[in-house]
């Protein structure tokens, strides 16, 4: 990726590129890593399993998103209602809605009604990975 000029003028660069990865912390590693590999078409591109923290580290890709996906022994659950303070949700761009929707629900996973964000007119839809994570499709059109 190239980098650009800061727009401020400032001589620094670009302060950022994008998003490097997403890390997301699993309660059962097997069926995480298989939802993401087998359900979104996620590639294992490295596995280590780290002896000192008895945890596995695995990072998967899918185009440009790259995913961290951890297991810690312990690792609370996490809160979902009343929505927490921090990260709320992960959401991917994609030509359809529609089409992603029926390629998951064919796939076995259980997918949110589709809706119109009433601020760009775009459809949107939510799953939940095995730890309940809220994953958004979003219509990406130009």
């Amino acid at each position: 990726m190239r980098r650009q000029a800061c727009p401020c003028s400032c001589g620094v660069g670009q302060l950022l590129l994008g998003i490097h990865h997403i890390a997301i912390i699993c309660s059962d590693y097997e069926l995480s890593k298989q939802f993401y590999e087998n359900k979104l078409d996620f590639v294992i591109v490295d596995e280590n399993w780290r002896a000192e923290k008895q945890s596995w580290k695995c990072d998967l890709r899918h185009g440009p998103v790259q995913i961290e996906l951890f297991s810690f022994p312990m690792a609370p659950s996490r809160p979902t209602r009343p929505e927490a303070c921090g990260l709320r949700h992960v959401a991917f761009s994609v030509d359809s809605v529609e089409a992603t929707a029926r390629l998951l629900r064919a796939r076995g996973v259980e997918v949110e009604p589709i809706r119109i964000d009433p601020h760009t007119g775009r459809s949107f839809t939510f799953v939940a990975d095995p730890d309940g994570l809220p994953i958004e499709f979003y219509e990406d059109r130009v």
